[in-house]
C-alpha cells in the first residue's frame, strides 16, 4: 500500500501524511484494557450498592412524608366546634417539625445519590483516559457516605418526635 501512494503522490506527501496520523492517533487515548475494566467494576461496586441503598431509602422517606401530611390534613380538616377531636390540632405544630426533618433527609439522600454518580462517573472516565482516580473515588466516597450519615440522623431526630404519645390517640 507505501508503494502504491508513494507512486500516486510522491514520497514526500505519504510521509507527511504518515506523520499526521501518528500524531493525531498518539492524541487520541488508546481504550482500557478488559483487566482495567473489570478493575473499575470491581472498585465501583460498592458505590453502586450504596446508589441502590440511598434511592430505596428515599422512597421510604417519601412514604413518611406523605404519612406525615395526610395526618396534617386530616387534623386541619377538623372543625374548630368539635370538642371531642379539636384537641388532636395540638399535634399540627409537631408534624410541621417531622415534615421539616423528613425533607432535611431527603435533602442529604439526595445530594448523597448525585455524589455517589458522580463516583461512578469519574471512576469510569479516569480509566478512559487512564488518569489515577484512587484518591478521587475515596474521596467522594467519604463525601457520600457523610450525606447518607447526615440524612440518618435527620431521620433518627424525626422518628424520635413520631413516637410521642400524640401519635397513637386517635
Amino acid at each position: 500500500m507505501l508503494e502504491i501512494v508513494r507512486f500516486l503522490h510522491g514520497p514526500q506527501f505519504c510521509f507527511k501524511e504518515f506523520s499526521k496520523r501518528h500524531r493525531v492517533n498518539d492524541m487520541l487515548p488508546e481504550t482500557p484494557s478488559i483487566e482495567q475494566l473489570s478493575r473499575i467494576i470491581g472498585s465501583v461496586a460498592a458505590p453502586a450498592f450504596l446508589l441502590g441503598a440511598v434511592a430505596a431509602f428515599i422512597a421510604i422517606l417519601i412514604s413518611r412524608m406523605n404519612r406525615v401530611i395526610d395526618r396534617s390534613q386530616f387534623l386541619h380538616s377538623i372543625a374548630d366546634g368539635d370538642k371531642a377531636r379539636s384537641y388532636l390540632k395540638a399535634d399540627i405544630p409537631r408534624l410541621k417539625l417531622r415534615a421539616e426533618l423528613l425533607n432535611r433527609s431527603v435533602f442529604y439522600s439526595t445530594v448523597c445519590a448525585i455524589i455517589t454518580a458522580l463516583l461512578i462517573i469519574v471512576a469510569f472516565a479516569c480509566a478512559m483516559f487512564h488518569m489515577a482516580h484512587e484518591y478521587g473515588v475515596a474521596i467522594l466516597f467519604v463525601a457520600a457516605l457523610g450525606f447518607f450519615v447526615l440524612s440518618l440522623v435527620y431521620l433518627a431526630r424525626e422518628t424520635r418526635i413520631a413516637l410521642h404519645d400524640f401519635d397513637h390517640r386517635a
